[in-house]
This record gives structure tokens, C-alpha cells and sequence, in this order.
């Protein structure tokens, strides 16, 4: 914003000092012209005398002293049947004109003007065939000149004059966009931890500080949003996992064996359920606003977690993890429970010596995570993403919840078969 409100600036008073300049530049040069030809002027009255009272000869000896210390001017004498003395001969139509009619006349020529001056040498009775005429060019103003160092002088004072305007609209833009800076770090800020914490006081222009209001206002709702929603989870918790304990006992009473483990098997499938509900609606209290984790550092982290219960067992434990990645719109407990269901699955359903390879690659964008085992592989027709059975004693809870963290990242988890012979569960994870 300030930097277009510095172009816009910098574009209209450029515009202005043109409009300005160019017309003052071609005056000066104007009035230099005139003040040349003023000096012409001068200088044919004494041209003038000469002619008229002396000799042709006299008359070229004075002309060259003329011309040699005037070097905006050059001075000619025309003769009407005689020579022409100067560096500029020629009688055209003009001459003949201010001949014939007896009067002085300024005209234009290329590259300056030119001063016509018939001379008299007979007095009154003089005919225009004996007339002379002096002609005195006078070449335009130059940047060599003083009209050179006039436009320096404008155009100095035109840079100036731009420089002080674009410094007061500078100081002007920082008005403005200092207030919307420090409202947009507040609002940043807000993110990451999910603490709310009123906006201060702001500074700037009127607009500037109702935004600020509006968005105090807001932060307030959501302060009050995030409040009834933590208590409705703390009633949640409540509510589900306590009818599912009271049955629990109930199950335990059962006599018949068979029964009672079938029964203790759907409770178990049923309490991990209500976990995952629970733990779902406290995703936005766990994340805060605005979740961002380094992805690598915490899988990392935890596959090297899980690295000293492989020793234990004999398995082949293989891996290969990228050393740096971006930063992920998830939080640290989302991805630490993905890993965990992941690898959880391997050591669960796998005989102990099955190995098990995993590999982390991370580009700019996007964290892709492999999970293979040499184990029996996935139960076939399993839905990775969707609740059910999956065979083995698992629930495929824990692949769903996988899977709706990739989903949540932008990402995907797709389940296959290793070329290791066992399963092979891909999760993809990209920046928000």
C-alpha cells in the first residue's frame, strides 16, 4: 500500500511539474532570444552610422571586427548593386521588402532570427535601389548559454520539489499503514497459540481505527466462542464415556465366557470410537487458530521413538528421513498420533521378525511419508479411510485417523501393497 501510494504520487506530481516546467523552459529560452535580439539591435545603430558614412571597404573591416567579438550575432551588409559584405549573403524577398518599403522587420529563421535594417544614404530623396540593408542573424539560445544553466536551475528545483512532495506523502502512507501493520501482527499472533487476547489501542485515521474496533469485537466473540466450546467438550467427554463404563461392568458380570469376550470386543471398538469423537471436537483447542509444525522434526521424532521396541524384537527396522521440511498446517499431537497409528498397525499385526521400512521425503511443498512392512499385507477389500474391520483384531480406526489428518493438511493417504511383500501405507502431507 505505501509503496503505491508512492508511485501514484510520484506519477501525479511528475505530471504537474511538467506541466509546469516545459512552458517556463520554453519562456526563458524566449526571453533569452529577445534579450539577443535587444543587443542586435544595438548593434546595427552602430553598423548603421558606418554604412552610411563610409566606404565599402570601411564598411567590411568594421563588420569583421563585429562579427569576431559577437558570437550570437553575425552582422551583413547587403548593397543593392554593390558587394555583400558578412557571413550570410543573399537578397530574397525579404530583404527586398525592407528595402523597398524603407522599415526595419524581425523575422524567423532556421535555427534563430534575423534582423532587417534598411540604411538611408541620401537622406529623404534616397530611392530604394541605392538603399543597403544590414541583415543581423541572431542564432537561438543554446544549452551552452545561460538558458542551459536556466533549465538546470528549473529541473534542480523540480527534483527537489518532488523529493519534499513523495517524503510528505511517505510520512503520510506510514500513517496509515503503520495501524494496519500492527493490527495485522496482533491478528498473527492470535494463531498459534490459541490464547485471545484483546487488540491494543491503534493509532491512524478514522477508518483505520473502527477496522481496529470491529476486529477487537470479533476477537471477543471468538474468545467467547472458544470458551462455551471447551465446555461443551469437557459435557461431551462426559456424556459418552460414562454410559460406555457403566456397560463395561455390566459386560464383566456376564457368565458366559464366549459372550462376554465377544461383548468386551465391541465395547472395545465402541470406547475407541468415543475417543476419536472426543478427540476430534478438541481438535480446535489442541491446534489453536492457526497450527503450524515443523512436520519432519516431529515424524522424525517419533519414528525414532518406536526404533528401541524393533531392537527388541529382531525386526529389521529401516529407515530413511529427510533432514528439513516446511511447516505444516497441523498440529504436533495430530501428527504424532498419525505416526504412531501407522507404525502401531506394523507392530501389532506383523510376526516380530516381518522388517519394516520407513521413508520420509520433504520438498517445498509437500511431506510424504511411507510406512512398508514384510508382513501378511492388508486384508483384502479394506477401506484404509473408513471405519470397519480390518482384520487381525484391529477396528481400521486408526488408518481413518490417518487419513482425515492428510486430508486436513491437504494431502492423502493411500494404502497398498510393498514390493517388501507386506502392506504399504503412503501419507501425503502439503503446506496449507
Amino acid at each position: 500500500m505505501r509503496r503505491s501510494l508512492l508511485v501514484t504520487a510520484a506519477a501525479a506530481i511528475s505530471m504537474v511539474l511538467l506541466a509546469m516546467l516545459v512552458p517556463m523552459m520554453i519562456l526563458v529560452r524566449s526571453y533569452a532570444l529577445e534579450d539577443r535580439l535587444a543587443r542586435a539591435a544595438l548593434e546595427v545603430q552602430a553598423v548603421e552610422t558606418v554604412v552610411s558614412g563610409q566606404d565599402a571597404g570601411a564598411v567590411a573591416q568594421y563588420v569583421d571586427r563585429v562579427n569576431d567579438s559577437d558570437r550570437d550575432a553575425r552582422v551583413t551588409v547587403l548593397y543593392p548593386d554593390g558587394p555583400e559584405i558578412g557571413p550570410d549573403p543573399g537578397q530574397g524577398a525579404l530583404v527586398l521588402d525592407a528595402r523597398n518599403t524603407g522599415r526595419a522587420r524581425v523575422d524567423d529563421v532556421p535555427g534563430g532570427s534575423q534582423l532587417l535594417v534598411p540604411v538611408s544614404r541620401g537622406g529623404n530623396s534616397a530611392l530604394p535601389s541605392q538603399t543597403p540593408v544590414i541583415r543581423v542573424v541572431v542564432d537561438e539560445p543554446g544549452l551552452d548559454s545561460a538558458v542551459g544553466a536556466a533549465w538546470g536551475l528549473l529541473a534542480l528545483l523540480a527534483l527537489v520539489l518532488l523529493a519534499g512532495s513523495l517524503a510528505v506523502v511517505d510520512r503520510l502512507g506510514r500513517s496509515f499503514v503503520l495501524p494496519i501493520r500492527q493490527l495485522a501482527r496482533h491478528t498473527r499472533s492470535l494463531g498459534g497459540t490459541g490464547v485471545v487476547t484483546p487488540l491494543p489501542a491503534v493509532s491512524g485515521p478514522p477508518e483505520v481505527q473502527e477496522l481496529a474496533s470491529a476486529v477487537d469485537r470479533l476477537v471477543g466473540r471468538i474468545q467467547l466462542l472458544l470458551a462455551r466450546e471447551r465446555a461443551n467438550v469437557a459435557d461431551l467427554s462426559h456424556r459418552l464415556r460414562t454410559p460406555v463404563t457403566a456397560l463395561r461392568l455390566r459386560v464383566e458380570a456376564v457368565d458366559d465366557p464366549l459372550l462376554r469376550h465377544r461383548l468386551g470386543g465391541d465395547l472395545d471398538a465402541l470406547q475407541a470410537t468415543v475417543d476419536e469423537i472426543v478427540r476430534e471436537a478438541r481438535r480446535s483447542e489442541r491446534e489453536g487458530l492457526d497450527p503450524r509444525t515443523d512436520a519432519v522434526a516431529v515424524i522424525t521424532e517419533r519414528v525414532r521413538h518406536w526404533e528401541p521396541l524393533a531392537e527388541d524384537q529382531g525386526r529389521p527396522y529401516e529407515v530413511h528421513l529427510a533432514p528439513a521440511g516446511p511447516l505444516l498446517r497441523a498440529s504436533r499431537a495430530d501428527l504424532e498420533a498419525l505416526v504412531d497409528v501407522l507404525l502401531d498397525n506394523v507392530f501389532s499385526h506383523t510376526p516380530d521378525d516381518a522388517a519394516v521400512r520407513i521413508t520420509l521425503d520433504a520438498q517445498d511443498d509437500v511431506v510424504e511419508l511411507v510406512v512398508e512392512d514384510a508382513g501378511p499385507g492388508l486384508p483384502p477389500g479394506l477401506d484404509a479411510t473408513g471405519r470397519g474391520s480390518s482384520g487381525g483384531g484391529s477396528t481400521g480406526l486408526g488408518l481413518s485417523i490417518a487419513a482425515r489428518t492428510a486430508e486436513s493438511c491437504g494431502g492423502a493417504l493411500e494404502a497398498g501393497t510393498s514390493d517388501m511383500g507386506g502392506a504399504r501405507v503412503a501419507v501425503t502431507l502439503r503446506t496449507a
